[in-house]
Parts: structure tokens; C-alpha cells; sequence
């Protein structure tokens, strides 16, 4: 294909085909179901599985007041639907608003279609017998267990055409059909074994018109003779599945690089010669029916560099930017390591048979938010019976206000990148109650198995989560989810919800709005009085980061009651449904060290990771960065801050709070629970380099505290046994007492920030009058004054 048609074809596709008007049916209706709303593109027909109980989310994270929002519920039993704004009480639900309340909905079961691959419109001629063959690909697969297709035109049993396969034990089988109904005869196979896991594999099946053979890494591996007839069928061309009774299934799981598709036999010299390019050079040649060089690295449009127009579309996203047979993903951590200029690189794309990222739902109920709706969190709350038993499940979104509102004096942003990063079970075992735990693994999965990953559990077969969708379902993000039984003690959307209540209790007026809306747009900060950042804002993209540092060096104000926070570099797709981040170098990584290279994104091309190793570190917006984290399970582990300088001008004016040094702030009456310090902390450089044990890294330099920060308190209770690091996410053991830091800083390049670093700070904050002092004082200070 020339590089103009290339660029047409692209230019055409856009991130890829344009849905069933270029593909010319629609699949869903061949299934028997309703078609899918514009907003998700349809699919061509793809094994089913329905999850019973309920499930739903919205269409999108936030709406503005006067904005309609769609809900998309999957359920097998009837239920209510109410929308409710959550109210001034965490944890009861009486004083939360109802705005609206549908009428009780009948049951209505929506399938998922789990499983990606690349879809080709454009197959063999099915009526046109072939008279030789080869089917050629580098695979590295994560998993066996199950026949895989790696490329096929063949749909079990009736229409089964060629494909080349994994077996479930490790072999390579090769089919070669008259296009009709499945022969035994006409399948062979090596020996199970011959393809290890995680390992690259040059494979080959090769027809010259009376033998076959398969070839693996240069070496033929089996030959049988066969005299044909050979026509393809009439079933889909695919890569990394095949179908079964007319379905897309058997995906594969694992990487594929450089497919093709020869009319000719491939010698034994052009075996071991493409096995020692390691995919870096395209199939060339009249010979070639189709090749994908796969070297798009974003998007789901796949080309065909042959010329012949057999263009594919990625179905279910797959995994783009994991390098070819010839990378060395082993790349230094400091240093200027870049994937467009490292010519071993090469390009593959991960499938797994688990990837989704859009439902694909029907729009089952529509609410347009009144104009003058307070802004806040609110919920689809949704109340059914099954087996005898009540069950509730609430659908997380924010109501921004309405664009032609004057802005409140305080906004608050709401971390759902976070609560999204942790929903490893979207589709979680219905669970009766109204309080539910849900751990960093999620919550025990519905029957069948239905997808269960995310920026903290694997994919099914081993893949490391890389990217997450939108259009899925995130009960993690309820407000009623915990993640520590004894502490009663949340980081996810219900940590957020104890210093939203306090600003609202106390009178103070203001708009909320999620990441994406400050990913999409940075200067939303501008003309508020006061940015806060509550709970654990961990995952932030490069267009957040530069939007606050904007906002601070024009004078603006923060509060920061989080932890962890800015740590993991985030992106997002063009179309804001999919968020990607690629975790390395820290705990709760997706790739190890050595397999550092493949964390540049596929979104932006950028170097992900750590915020801290982009080159966008924490501490220079917000003054701290993380410590480390605890057992967020144990009380013990809790601890309040104590007061370093109780002259400092935010514990005297306007309201004099009357601190000691030493004193505790941020805990309940008596000292109990909730207490600030807890689950993960973040402190001043300099306090990094006081415990640094290790050399540091090569490439590296130390950073420093920015100038001009000033420590109001410190937690000393942080247990001996909890997790500690260096500024390098190394692990260390200090002999110093240490925990979470309460600071204030006048930024010399704009700016003031007062940032008390732990998840658990809001938490406390409801609790304690001196701390609610100290917030309301700051807020003064920053232009807001507390209401009478």
C-alpha cells in the first residue's frame, strides 16, 4: 500500500471504521437484539454473555445542570430507579434528596461481549478455491487452556474455511477447508509444548498445493500431505479469533505481530530469513494477499499494507505500544530512552479475551437536571428483590452547574480517575445490605465470570492492565463502598463525601467537577477563589497537571485534603471513554522493571509512570509527595497530626483555635476514630532524604524542597511495620518516628497551598472542630469567608 493510500485510509477510519454504515449490517439486529445508541458503535456479531442480577452506569461522569444524562441498566429483575442528590449525612440515606422517580422498570437483560480481535471486512474470496497458501505471524501468547485463533476465515462447524491456531496445550494446528461444514481430517497439529508462554514465536502454516506444514522459529515443526480442494468460507477474516456458530470467539490471548497472507507456499530459506528479521520488515510482493504491519500504535483502524485493502477494525480496544519480537523492553528508568527513533522496536498488539470497555448498552432511562439543581454528587439509585432478599446498587455521577451560572467561590474536584482505577470487579456479585466492602481486588464477581480487571488486578490471563473504560459499570465508586471493616474507612468516592458535607453544613457555596472535565478542559480552574482537592486524587493526566500549576501561578488558592496524591500519569482516548495508564516502578505496578519500555502511552506516545518520572513531580504543585501506606483495616494504624507552629497565622486568625504545640488535630473527640493519618501519606522531600539509604539511581538527582513551605504538623504515629519509600519508590526501613505532613506554602512563582497530606485527612475533618477551624480560617485567608 503506497504511504498516500495509507494516509487516505487513516484519514477515512479516524481512530477506525465509522460503525455498521461502512460495515454494512447490523450485528446486533443479526442477534436478535436492539440496536446500540450512537454514542457506542456497534460490533459485528461476538459471543454473549449476559450477568445476572444488576448492573449500570452512566453515559457519562458528570452533566450540567439542564444537561440530559442516559442511564444504561442491565438487570434480570425488576426494579426502581430513583435519582438522588446525597445529602449532608454520609451515611444515611434519609437525608438525601430524591430528584426523580422513574416508574418500576421490568426486567431487561443486556449482553456484554467480552474478548477483542481485529475484524476484516474484507476476507478471501470465499467462491475462489485457492491453489497454495501460507499463514504467517509472530505470537507471544499469556495463556493456554483453549483452541485460539491467530488467523482465521473459518467459523466453527459449518463454515470452515483456513486458519492457522494455538492449540490448547501449547501446539500449532492448521486447517485447510473446502468452505463448508468442519472435517476432522483436514486439521492437524504439532505437539502440545512447542510454544512457551510469554515467549515469542515466529509461526507459519505453509500449503504449496499438496502438503502442508507448520513452521515454528524457522524450523519445521510437521508436515502432512494434502491434495486439497482449499476455499475460504464465507465466515469473517480475523486475527486473534475465530468463530463459532457464526460468532467472534476463541480469542486469543497474547500478542501478535506482523500477520500475513501469501497465494504461495513460503520456502525454508524464507522461513529462517523472516525469523531472523523478528518482524521488522513487511510481507512485500504480488504473492501477498494481506499483511498488517500493525504500526498505528492508537486507535482501532488496522491497515493492510499489501495493497489489497484488507483493513481491519480492533474490536475491544486490545493493548497498543507493547513492541515487537525484536524490543528489549529492559530500557533505563532516568534517561532518554524514545520509541519513535529505536529501530528493534517494532510494533504488536495484545488481545485478551476478557477486554472490554463499553458495554454497549441500550439507554434504559433518560433525566434531564433542572437548571437551578444544586450542583454536588449524586446517584441512580436503584432498589430491587432477588431470591427474597432486598438489594440496592447505586450508579455514581456528578451535576455540574449550569454554564450560564456564575461560579460558586470553591471548586471541588472529584478524583473519579481513582475510583475508575480501583473498580477491578464492574461487574460485582449483587451483595445484599446497604454497606458493602470492596478491597483493591474488588469485589467477589458475578457468575460467569465476566471481566474483572483493573489498574490493580491483571487481566484473566496474566496481561497487565494498561487502560480501563468508561462505559462500564463502577459500583467501586458507591457511596456507600468501605475499604476497611474495622476503621469503617473508605478511599474512594465515600472519602470524599466527609469534607464535601462539612463545606456544605457550614454554609459555603460551590461547583463541583470530575478529572476528565479538568483533563478536557485545564482553565476550568480559573476565577475561583479556592481549588479543592479531597480524598485520594492519585491519577492525573498531563493536561490537569499544567491546568493547576496555570491556575496557581495566577494567584489562585488550594486545599489539598489527600494522599497519594498526582502519582500516577494518566491519559485519555480522543473521545474522553477510555483512561490509560501504564503502572511501573512503584507498587501496584502492571509491569515490571523489565518490562519498563512498554510504558509509553498509546494515547499521547508519552512516557508514563509516575508523575514523578514524566518530569510533572507532585511536590512542585502541591508542596508534598507519598511516604507510603498502611494496613487502612487496623485502628492502631490511625493517627492524627500534631502541631509543629501553633503561632502560625492559620491557627490565630480569623478565629484563634487556641493550639499548643504538640497538640493533636484531625481525630475524633477523645481521641478515636476517624483520625487523619491513615492508608497513604504524603510528605515533604526533605523528609524523603532524611530516611534515604540507598545510592541514588543512575540518572537521577535528589530533589528539593521548593522554597517557602512552611510545616504546620506532622503525624509521628506512623506504625514501624508499614510500608515506607524513598523518593525513588524504593522500600526503606527509617528509625524515625514519621507520618503524614500538614503544610502551608506561598509559592514564589503564584499560588498559596495548604495541603494536609493523608486520604484520611476529610475523614477526620467532619469529626473535629480545632480542624474544621484551621479549614475555615485558610478559607479566609484565601478569600472565603465562612458564612453566618
Amino acid at each position: 500500500m503506497s504511504k498516500t493510500g495509507r494516509r487516505e485510509f487513516l484519514k477515512q477510519a479516524g481512530a477506525g471504521f465509522a460503525g455498521a454504515a461502512v460495515l454494512g449490517y447490523s450485528p446486533l439486529e443479526a442477534l436478535g437484539q436492539e440496536k446500540s445508541s450512537a454514542a457506542s458503535r456497534p460490533i459485528p456479531p461476538h459471543r454473549p454473555l449476559v450477568v445476572p442480577g444488576v448492573h449500570g452506569y452512566p453515559d457519562r461522569q458528570s452533566a450540567a445542570a439542564g444537561e440530559t444524562i442516559a442511564f444504561k441498566v442491565s438487570s434480570t429483575e425488576r426494579y426502581r430507579f430513583s435519582i438522588c442528590r446525597l445529602g449532608l449525612e454520609v451515611d444515611d440515606p434519609k437525608g438525601d434528596a430524591v430528584l426523580y422517580a422513574f416508574l418500576e422498570a421490568p426486567a431487561r437483560p443486556q449482553a456484554i461481549h467480552p474478548g477483542s480481535y481485529v475484524h476484516v471486512e474484507k476476507g478471501l474470496d470465499a467462491e475462489k478455491p485457492l491453489a497454495a497458501l501460507t499463514l504467517e505471524a509472530w505470537i507471544r501468547p499469556w495463556q493456554f487452556g483453549r483452541e485460539r485463533g491467530l488467523i482465521a476465515q473459518y467459523s466453527y462447524p459449518q463454515a470452515c474455511g483456513i486458519g492457522i491456531f494455538l492449540t490448547s496445550q501449547g501446539g500449532i494446528a492448521f486447517y485447510l477447508g473446502d468452505g463448508a461444514g468442519f472435517k476432522k481430517e483436514r486439521l492437524n497439529e504439532t505437539p502440545p509444548g512447542r510454544i512457551l508462554r510469554r515467549r515469542w514465536h515466529h509461526v507459519a502454516a505453509v500449503w504449496d498445493g499438496s502438503e502442508k506444514a507448520i513452521w515454528i522459529d524457522g524450523q519445521e515443526a510437521g508436515h502432512w500431505p494434502h491434495a486439497g480442494p482449499v476455499k475460504p468460507a464465507t465466515a469473517p477474516l480475523r486475527l486473534a479469533a475465530y468463530g463459532e456458530e457464526g460468532l467472534a470467539d476463541h480469542f486469543f490471548d497474547g500478542d501478535l505481530a506482523m500477520p500475513a497472507i501469501y497465494n504461495r507456499a513460503l520456502s525454508s530459506e524464507e522461513m529462517q530469513s523472516h525469523f531472523q528479521e523478528k518482524g521488522l520488515k513487511p510481507a512485500t510482493g504480488e504473492s501477498v494477499l494481506a499483511c498488517w504491519s500493525l504500526s498505528e500504535e492508537r486507535g482501532d483502524a488496522v491497515a493492510d499494507v499489501s495493497g489489497n485493502e484488507r483493513h481491519g477494525r480492533v474490536i475491544n480496544h486490545a493493548t497498543w505500544m507493547v513492541g515487537g519480537p525484536g524490543f528489549n523492553p529492559s530500557v533505563p528508568r532516568f534517561g532518554n530512552y524514545d520509541p519513535r527513533t529505536d529501530p528493534q522496536r517494532g510494533h504488536a498488539l495484545r488481545f485478551a479475551s476478557d477486554d472490554l470497555y463499553d458495554c454497549r448498552w441500550e439507554t434504559t432511562q433518560e433525566w434531564t437536571a433542572p437548571r437551578d439543581v444544586r450542583p454536588g454528587i449524586c446517584v441512580g439509585r436503584i432498589e430491587y428483590e432477588m431470591g427474597g432478599k432486598p438489594y440496592t446498587y447505586q450508579i455514581t455521577f456528578i451535576i455540574k452547574k449550569a454554564p450560564e451560572k456564575p461560579r460558586a467561590p470553591i471548586l471541588l474536584l472529584a478524583a473519579a480517575n481513582t475510583w475508575r482505577a480501583y473498580s477491578s470487579t464492574p461487574f460485582a456479585r449483587p451483595q445484599p445490605g446497604w454497606r458493602h466492602l470492596c478491597g483493591t481486588e474488588g469485589m467477589p464477581n458475578s457468575p460467569g465470570d465476566p471481566p474483572a480487571y483493573s489498574f490493580y488486578r491483571g487481566h484473566a490471563a496474566g496481561q497487565g492492565t494498561y487502560q480501563v473504560g468508561l462505559r462500564m459499570p463502577w459500583p467501586a465508586a458507591g457511596p456507600t463502598i468501605r475499604y476497611g471493616d474495622r476503621t469503617d474507612y473508605s478511599h474512594l468516592m465515600r472519602a470524599e463525601r466527609f469534607a464535601q458535607a462539612w463545606i456544605e453544613k457550614s454554609g459555603y457555596e460551590y461547583d463541583v467537577i470530575t478529572d476528565l472535565d479538568l483533563h478536557r478542559d485545564p482553565g476550568v480552574l480559573q476565577g475561583y477563589k479556592v481549588f479543592f482537592v479531597n480524598g485520594h486524587s492519585e491519577y492525573w493526566s498531563i493536561p490537569m497537571y499544567e491546568g493547576l500549576r496555570r491556575y496557581l501561578e495566577s494567584g489562585g488558592n488550594l486545599v489539598c485534603l489527600s494522599g497519594n496524591s498526582l502519582f500516577w500519569r494518566v491519559s485519555f482516548n480522543d473521545d474522553g471513554t477510555i483512561l490509560e495508564c501504564r503502572k511501573v516502578d512503584a507498587p501496584g505496578n502492571q509491569l515490571l522493571p523489565k518490562e519498563r519500555g512498554e510504558c509509553w502511552h498509546s494515547q499521547d506516545g508519552r512516557r508514563g509512570g509516575l508523575l514523578n518520572d514524566c518530569g510533572y513531580p507532585s511536590w512542585d504543585l502541591i508542596g508534598l509527595t507519598t511516604l507510603g501506606w498502611n494496613d487502612h483495616g487496623n485502628p492502631d494504624h490511625f493517627s492524627p497530626f500534631l502541631v509543629e507552629e501553633p503561632e502560625h497565622f492559620l491557627f490565630k486568625r480569623p478565629v484563634d483555635l487556641g493550639m499548643k504545640k504538640g497538640d493533636p488535630l484531625g481525630q475524633a473527640p477523645g481521641g478515636g476514630l476517624p483520625r487523619a493519618n491513615g492508608h497513604e501519606v504524603d510528605v515533604r522531600v526533605s523528609t524523603l532524604r532524611r530516611i534515604l539509604k540507598d545510592p541514588i539511581p543512575d540518572g537521577a538527582t535528589h530533589p528539593d524542597d521548593p522554597p517557602g513551605i512552611q510545616l504546620l504538623g506532622a503525624s509521628k504515629g506512623w506504625p514501624k511495620s508499614a510500608p515506607k519509600f524513598d523518593a525513588f519508590l524504593r522500600p526503606v526501613s527509617p528509625d524515625i518516628p514519621l507520618g503524614g505532613e500538614l503544610i502551608y506554602w506561598e509559592r514564589p512563582s503564584g499560588g498559596r497551598v495548604l495541603n494536609a497530606g493523608s486520604i484520611g485527612a476529610g475523614w477526620a475533618l467532619l469529626a473535629d472542630e480545632k480542624f474544621q477551624g484551621l479549614l475555615a480560617n485558610t478559607l479566609h485567608h484565601f478569600g472565603v469567608p465562612r458564612p453566618v
